[in-house]
């Protein structure tokens, strides 16, 4: 693999700043982040308010642990525009993903907003080595999704030549990769292997293709996978990490030369990590859950939003920023299943919509080839149980899945009575992925 090491001069000063500056910079920009939030966004007044905290009282960062905090609900609660702090004809594009009752997850940005956006993007391709002219393979699903347009206003914002490809046609991607050259790829790491298979399929060596670099997001993935797809197209591979609440792709990224955790860009979110139980704040090093903070976000600003993301704060190594550690599960019950968020709760409302299905069911995790996948387990209720109407459930449910929750999956009609029953806490999901 080359050495994509970036000379110092690529970098953003405040990359390297010293911790006293960036700590000065993340007081000066988190004032005003709350006192934005509190003026413009009538919840973040009433809990403010209700909580007996006021933007003032923000007197040093430490401080911040005495706010209330955000949650995915808070957003469905004011669906579609309500926790938008400017005016609506200020907002220049909204995002969304799947919520946890059918309602998608809104967030809007401003002007300014797609700007930074870009910017931090930008600094994530140069810390993945990609550098200006070169030609970036951007194959995350363009639409609603934060993921296509997010990587692609910050290749084009480096100076890079995108390849708008996004997600699908798989022997296309190998098509274009082989044709044009690309330096570069963003793509889920789960579709990363298909490509890799394709390769082979077509009888293509793919250590001899042009990629130096992989970028990975949008669903977790282990470093075991870094080094099967490293050694298969001796080329590198990052993570990069973000969420559509706090603003999409971007809000931290792997350097290539370490690949050792993902630096936060801590001059535009201010990261906590959190006793998922108590809401306490811990110290750097001990895992909880991930909670950010927007520091110049002006559409959509986030206080203390709670990610459910557990991993642990650690020092900065290639970047004075700090890093997050590789993310090691929830602490609520979502699965992310090939860049979708899915909710157990999504499927139970679809469940029990569906005639002949009675309401148990069970979520198993699996691989077919190299993707994730997922399976429903359901059973017929006692007047079903022919096969024909365990058809008709089958397809309904399986439709409402796709059409509702925004994935595709395998639904089981089982006999009455053939999915598991809890002793206490339902086991919703069953994780047969293979480890490592």
């Amino acid at each position: 693999m080359k050495d994509l090491t970036p000379e110092k001069t690529d970098l953003d000063p405040i990359e390297i700043a010293s911790r006293d500056e960036i700590g000065a910079l993340q007081l000066d920009r988190l004032k005003w982040s709350l006192r934005h939030a509190y003026e413009n966004v009538p919840m973040y007044r009433e809990r403010f308010d209700a909580a007996g905290v006021y933007p003032d009282d923000l007197k040093e960062l430490k401080d911040l642990a005495r706010f209330p905090f955000t949650t995915k609900g808070d957003l469905r609660d004011n669906y579609p525009f309500g926790l938008f702090a400017v005016p609506r004809s200020e907002i220049v594009r909204i995002h969304a993903s799947s919520g946890t009752t059918g309602k998608p997850t809104v967030v809007g940005y401003t002007r300014n907003d797609i700007s930074n956006w870009a910017d931090l993007v930008a600094r994530c391709l140069r810390a993945s080595g990609v550098r200006r002219g070169d030609i970036v393979h951007n194959a995350y699903g363009y639409g609603l999704f934060t993921g296509g347009l997010g990587a692609h206003y910050g290749i084009e914002r480096l100076g890079a030549t995108v390849i708008p490809m996004s997600g699908g046609q798989t022997a296309k991607q190998v098509q274009l990769i082989t044709d044009f050259k690309p330096k570069a790829i963003m793509v889920t790491p789960s579709y990363m292997l298909n490509i890799l298979e394709e390769f082979q399929r077509q009888g293509l060596d793919p250590r001899k293709c042009s990629l130096e670099t992989a970028i990975f997001g949008a669903e977790p993935w282990t470093n075991a996978m870094r080094l099967e797809v490293e050694k298969a197209f001796d080329m590198h591979a990052v993570d990069i990490y973000g969420l559509s609440e706090i603003m999409g792709p971007g809000v931290a990224n792997e350097c290539v030369e370490t690949k050792d955790g993902l630096h936060i860009w801590e001059d535009h979110f201010y990261p906590e990590i959190i006793d998922p139980e108590t809401g306490e704040t811990v110290e750097d090093g001990e895992e909880g859950e991930l909670v950010f903070t927007t520091l110049t976000k002006e559409g959509l600003p986030m206080v203390r939003y709670r990610t459910r993301d557990l991993t642990r704060l650690l020092p900065g190594t290639a970047r004075s920023m700090r890093r997050m550690g590789k993310i090691t599960g929830r602490s609520d019950d979502m699965i992310i299943l090939r860049g979708v968020n899915v909710f157990p709760t999504q499927v139970e409302e679809q469940v029990l919509t569906v005639a002949g299905i009675a309401p148990h069911f069970q979520i198993e995790l699996h691989k077919t080839g190299n993707m994730d996948a997922m399976r429903v387990n359901v059973e017929a209720t006692p007047d079903a149980t022919d096969a024909e109407a365990r058809a008709s459930a089958q397809k309904a449910l399986s439709k409402k899945i796709k059409d509702i929750v925004g994935v595709s999956c395998e639904v089981v009609v089982n006999d009455p009575g053939g999915v598991e029953r809890s002793q206490g806490k339902a086991r919703r999901v069953v994780d047969n992925r293979p480890k490592g």
